[in-house]
């Protein structure tokens, strides 16, 4: 294996121009940028992913979180998530994010990961991890064997007869939340990806899960101003406190006025192939009063369609009533 670290003075178009040599930028890419490693480095023990070239990104300018003129904020890619949970502009503008990181992992892998490595990082279902059983993901055409094992764990919505594995960032669900944006530059330049175009269900092709093609290199996250009077929450539900990743988690964003919901943003974490935007949620809760029935109507249309595998139909309850508390909690002091 050969290992390219790169410099603080390197242009991130020369990582490019390495990475775009390889066939995919999806499952199996023998050319991988490497950050904090938290997620690659133990895919490729479990011999899951095998790159015969690794691209350290780490000393690319590529760690700066600042404030945009219009109000927004940009995020580089490297920014390790333990820096960016406890930035004083991501607190005081993007509580449902700080939340969420620092309701993941451990403050150790914290203090690695990157922004750009939580974005993608790839499922925990055990079949995947496993070479020793049949996963369409990991290798396209050989069957799921979640479908018909252990899938306690595994997605609700937006599944297919090919994949039921869900998406396991925290980070991930409360940046669909705030909309973010996500800064790509590849061989054909840079380009902007909004995040609910960024990440492909399944469907027949579940080895291939984001839009990203060979050579691409997440550069930055932009997120949009904050909606003035709005206040946001992230709520995970899980077996256990610590170091354990949801089963249902609620990512919101309201803005109460005059008792009723102005603006409103859902999105679901550990129910979903994706992180997950709940579209039918926010269209029963825009206008209406902000109280336990309005919110519960939410909560039904967001997991109207779920469709639960053999072990893990407790999933579509509970990931109603994390929503429910999770409006709840937005709001009380709205």
């Amino acid at each position: 294996m050969r290992i390219f670290a790169l410099n603080h003075t390197t242009d991130p178009a020369q990582a490019v121009a390495t990475a775009s040599k390889a066939k995919t930028a999806q499952q199996g890419a023998e050319i991988r940028f490497i950050g904090g490693g938290t997620t690659l480095i133990d895919l490729m023990k479990l011999n899951v992913e095998q790159p015969q070239t690794l691209i350290d990104i780490n000393r690319l300018p590529l760690d700066k979180i600042e404030a945009l003129p219009d109000g927004g904020l940009t995020i580089g890619a490297v920014a390790r998530n333990s820096d960016l949970a406890f930035h004083p502009l991501v607190r005081k503008n993007y509580a449902v994010l700080s939340e969420a990181i620092l309701s993941g992992a451990t403050a150790q892998l914290r203090n690695m990961a990157t922004t750009a490595g939580n974005l993608l990082q790839r499922t925990r279902c055990m079949y995947f991890r496993d070479t020793a059983h049949a996963c369409n993901k990991r290798e396209p055409g050989t069957g799921c064997s979640a479908i018909g094992g252990h899938n306690r764990t595994l997605a609700i919505l937006g599944t297919s007869k090919d994949c039921i594995a869900s998406n396991p960032s925290d980070q991930n669900v409360a940046l669909t939340a705030l909309e973010a944006t996500i800064q790509v530059q590849g061989a054909r330049g840079k380009r902007s990806i909004p995040i609910h175009e960024f990440y492909l269900k399944p469907g027949a092709t579940p080895n291939r899960e984001n839009v990203l093609e060979p050579g691409d290199l997440i550069v930055s996250v932009t997120l949009p101003a904050p909606v003035a009077g709005a206040r946001s929450h992230y709520l995970k539900l899980r077996d256990r406190a610590a170091y354990e990743f949801a089963l249902a988690s609620a990512a919101i964003v309201v803005k109460v006025n005059d008792g009723r919901i102005e603006h409103a943003r859902v999105a679901l974490g550990g129910v979903g192939t994706v992180p997950w935007r709940s579209h039918e949620a926010e269209r029963e809760l825009q206008g209406h009063a902000a109280n336990a029935a309005t919110f519960r109507r939410a909560a039904e249309a967001a997991l109207k369609e779920a469709q639960p595998a053999s072990e893990n139909g407790f999933k579509v309850e509970l990931a109603k009533r994390c929503m429910v508390r999770a409006l709840t909690v937005a709001t009380q002091s709205a």
